[in-house]
């Protein structure tokens, strides 16, 4: 038998077209897990093969795009990854015996199908790229024992993660690899790599074939393929879209024509692609038309193509540049450089735009030399939002601010953007957290959307300071973000708070702000186990506003630990009054006991009341 790259070398193959729309379009809704459906519905996954097969693809691709068991832990299924591939191979397989028979243009081949974890890796998820490559091994021994002729590594965003699936890969088995990226319509990843990057980076990990799937049409693609033969003396594959999808009447449909897909395979062999075929919203028909125009080009043609290599100057990696000097960044950082003790006070942004009395807020707390204000971005709902407010506090009440920033409903590039709008505003003080799972505001059916948490969020922060974006690219005068975390040295599970915290040093973080802090005996044990960690640490203090608010801080709080016997004293107190007066004395006793140990304090309260505050800023002075 011919190997698929031997193939490769004498004709261009046409790979089948997209599996999750046959399907739907068979009855499968889109909440099922398509790829178990190799265990509990084969013969179904096998007609779509087929009908495939009988339009003229060469290449099937198994139903096992979401085959890792990241995926299939989500269905509840995580133990059934080597089943499910094997089985898709199997499915596959039986789809391409049947139809081997009176074939004359060349053998079919299996490729199984790798996709995306469905989760950040580091250095923006908390997931290591040593697990993310046990998870794609385990999924590759699989379809190796299941039998594929090459793999098809897809649809990736993340370079760093397509290459731990190339690198799992080959650590199981030498078949071929085609990887390919999914991009924008500039050409870059969806995560800002461009081609002229990510092709090498591919190859130079073990892929023999590179290319491009998803995302876009035909037209977008074409010229992400000439850039790519413009650098790289590989093979080249191209699998888009059957266009953008248009949403009618409720349903996504997919509007180039089979016809205008084929146009495109001809212009995509031209540009020395060996490999075409479609993605979502391709049919059967898409790929008889495709296969149909990819025999009617003449033979000596596309081998002319296939010699004509013209590569042009591959350009560099761009070199990340010296971050600013930490003490020139900002007022904070120069007093924590020089290990001088700071002093910050929470405020939290107004509901509506009515923000004076924030800014008044603020021009009190800077009249009493309060070196920063620390800007909450928690509260949710119809809030100015906490960049905003930092902005107008730095600008109106000559204080400096810093800025609490949540990953939580973001995506990578649109924190990016933020980060890099908030930096051009003037803010450096940055203040990372992954943010609140469960508190979704006032809005009932609500949803929390996180792409990365504050691990990768502190990365990318260090990458603006280096100026570099997400994608390795330069962005011309770096940042100059003073980087601070969250940590919280009264969590149950300190060991995985130390871990992580561990993890936000390594990325970056310049200084950090500790949860509420009610019992020193606590304090003074996380200040042991971290004390291999030279990050200026900024103690929490927070007064209790009522009997309730301790008793609620105590009971309902996760990770707060409040000694029995501060909630004694609030409930001694013979009234309102009295209890926010006995708060106001616990936090002061507290901040006597904790600053000396740490290289400043920030004041909250639960309510908001900046009396508060002020009356335990008071104290401790």
């Amino acid at each position: 038998m011919v190997s698929f790259l031997e193939e490769l070398d004498r004709r261009v193959l046409v790979c089948d077209g997209a599996m999750g729309t046959q399907l739907y379009s068979k009855g499968i809704f889109i909440n099922r897990c398509f790829e178990a459906l190799n265990l509990s519905h084969p013969a179904l996954v096998q007609s779509v093969h087929e009908e495939y097969l009988r339009a003229g693809a060469d290449v099937i691709e198994t139903n096992t795009f979401g085959a890792n068991r990241v995926k299939l832990r989500a269905f509840g299924l995580g133990d059934k990854v080597y089943a499910i591939n094997c089985a898709g191979v199997k499915v596959a397989r039986a789809a391409t015996e049947r139809h081997r028979a009176g074939r004359s243009n060349g053998q079919t081949f299996v490729a199984g199908a790798i996709g995306p974890l469905g989760i950040r890796i580091e250095p923006w998820g908390k997931t290591g790229v040593d697990e993310a490559e046990q998870f794609f091994r385990e999924q590759a021994e699989a379809l190796v024992e299941g039998g594929v002729d090459v793999f098809i590594v897809e649809t990736f965003r993340d370079l760093n993660e397509a290459c731990a699936a190339i690198a799992a890969i080959r650590g199981v088995s030498p078949a071929p690899i085609v990887a390919q990226m999914t991009t924008e319509e500039d050409g870059n990843s969806l995560d800002g790599t461009p081609p002229e990057h990510f092709a090498p980076a591919l190859i130079e990990r073990g892929a023999n074939v590179v290319g491009v799937n998803c995302s876009v049409g035909p037209a977008p693609m074409l010229e992400t393929i000439e850039r790519l033969a413009a650098v790289t003396s590989a093979k080249l594959s191209a699998q888009p879209n059957a266009g953008k999808p248009r949403d009618i009447e409720g349903r996504n449909i997919y509007l180039s024509s089979p016809e205008y897909m084929a146009s495109y395979a001809r212009r995509f062999i031209a540009h020395r692609v060996r490999l075409v075929g479609g993605c979502c919203g391709t049919t059967p028909e898409h790929i008889r038309q495709i296969s149909a125009a990819v025999r009617r080009m003449a033979p000596d043609l596309v081998r002319a193509n296939q010699n004509q290599v013209r590569l042009g100057t591959v350009a560099q990696a761009p070199h990340a540049q010296p971050p600013v000097p930490r003490r020139d960044k900002s007022r904070v950082a120069a007093a924590l450089a020089d290990g001088r003790r700071v002093v910050c006070v929470e405020v939290t942004p107004p509901r509506g735009l009515a923000c004076a009395d924030a800014l008044e807020d603020a021009l009190a707390l800077a009249a009493q030399r309060v070196d920063a204000v620390t800007v909450l971005d928690g509260p949710r709902g119809a809030r100015m939002s906490a960049t905003a407010l930092a902005v107008l506090i730095q600008q109106k009440a000559g204080i400096e601010a810093v800025l609490q920033y949540s990953c939580r409903d973001k995506n990578l590039l649109g924190i990016q953007s933020d980060l890099l709008g908030a930096a051009a505003m003037g803010l450096r003080n940055i203040l990372g957290i992954t943010g609140d799972v469960s508190l979704l505001g006032e809005i009932p059916d609500a949803t929390a959307v996180f792409d990365v948490d504050s691990v990768g969020l502190t990365n990318l922060m260090t990458r603006l300071n280096h100026g570099l974006d997400v994608g390795g690219q330069p962005i011309g005068v770096p940042t100059a973000l003073h980087i601070g975390v969250m940590v919280n040295p009264g969590t149950a599970d300190l060991d995985r708070e130390l871990r992580r915290f561990a993890y936000k040093v390594e990325a970056g973080a310049e200084f950090a702000i500790t949860s509420p802090v009610f019992d020193p005996r606590v304090f003074e044990r996380f200040l042991a186990r971290i004390e291999g960690l030279k990050v200026p640490i900024i103690v929490g203090v927070r007064p209790f506003d009522s009997v309730l608010n301790a008793e609620f801080m105590a009971n309902e709080v996760p990770g707060v630990s409040v000694p029995d016997a501060l909630v004694a004293r609030m409930r001694a107190a013979p009234d309102d009054e009295h209890a926010a007066l006995e708060g106001v004395r616990i936090a002061h006793e507290l901040g006597h006991a904790l600053a000396p140990m740490a290289q400043g304090v920030q004041i909250s309260s639960s309510s908001g009341r900046l009396s508060a505050a002020l009356a335990v800023l008071n104290d401790l002075r």
